[in-house]
């Protein structure tokens, strides 16, 4: 059986930029409260009218350019997202639909935040298991469509778009085994529900879980995938608050790597927030390409998804 690599990555992001100062129009914080508590500085929202999917095709063409693969090569689409809006045709449908795909496979994965490395983990078992051959797995949300803007504790947070993979088979795996679980005793810690659905979270719950369990799921991933966390190059968590992403890579250990921290100019993106910012670094080849690159993901349900890969 195979083993299966990302061979590119794309992204796409709204235009319109909200600072901190634009929120304080809107609700009762400011620069020094957001930068001081989340990290972030800015987001992109998404214009009335504009799509989750319009954005997942977006990324998913730049993906697919930078792989040299054409739209109709592509066998199996996951799209990972909680914001889509619509049941049927799921978003994954409506990207094949977008991009002129032949006749490909075309899945939904909702697990929020950890969506993506959930959505990767599953394309690369297709993959192995001889089901695809070419993969594009894409994080998708606009969380600005499920956020009660007059609620500062979530407001500050939120921000829309897209970030793409292109996953092929390849006789050097490039993506490891996935560490994969969830708390479900906890899982209504974060949550997106409601008419209309609004997002919500008891965020001291969340810190905790995430500061202190999982930097040890964190280095299981490692473990996993058969390196040590000096070993990395890179590390991509969820981009979910600057004050979860630095004490978790400290406690990580991963003294040698580059840490994403797209979070301060994107804000929390859920499912999308990995692929955008490791498309960014490899955009910016701040990781050398096939030097191992840890992915983890946790949030929503308080799901949890990891793996390392080799950079595109």
């Amino acid at each position: 059986m195979p083993g299966s690599r990302i061979v590119a990555l794309g992204h796409s992001q709204p235009d319109r930029v909200v600072t901190n100062t634009d929120l304080a129009q809107l609700v009762e914080t400011s620069d020094e409260w957001i930068t001081s508590r989340v990290g972030i500085r800015t987001r992109r929202i998404a214009d009335p009218g504009q799509t989750v999917d319009e954005f997942a095709a977006a990324a998913a063409a730049k993906a697919l350019a930078g792989a040299g693969v054409e739209p109709v090569q592509v066998d199996l689409v996951l799209v990972a997202t909680s914001t889509a809006g619509a049941a049927s045709p799921n978003t994954a449908a409506r990207v094949a639909a977008r991009l002129g795909m032949a006749a490909p496979a075309t899945i939904d994965v909702n697990v929020v935040c950890s969506g993506f490395t959930h959505a990767l983990a599953l394309a690369d078992q297709a993959i192995r298991c001889g089901q695809a051959a070419t993969a594009l797995v894409i994080g998708a949300d606009f969380m600005s469509a499920v956020t009660d803007w007059t609620d500062r504790s979530t407001a500050v947070l939120v921000g829309d778009g897209a970030g793409a993979a292109v996953v092929t088979a390849d006789e050097r795996p490039g993506i490891s085994p996935v560490l994969w679980g969830s708390v479900p005793e906890q899982g209504r810690a974060v949550v997106i529900e409601g008419s209309p659905n609004r997002f919500s979270q008891q965020g001291q719950a969340v810190f905790r879980w995430t500061t202190t369990a999982l930097p040890a799921v964190a280095r299981q991933v490692c473990e996993r995938a058969g390196v040590t966390p000096e070993d990395l190059a890179g590390v991509v968590f969820h981009q979910a608050n600057l004050r979860i992403i630095e004490p978790l890579a400290a406690r990580l250990g991963a003294v040698n790597a580059v840490v994403a921290k797209d979070v301060v100019d994107s804000g929390n993106t859920s499912a999308a927030s990995i692929p955008i910012a490791l498309a960014k670094l490899v955009e910016r080849r701040e990781i050398p390409a096939g030097a191992p690159v840890l992915l983890f993901a946790f949030g929503g349900n308080l799901s949890y998804a990891g793996q390392v890969i080799a950079c595109p």
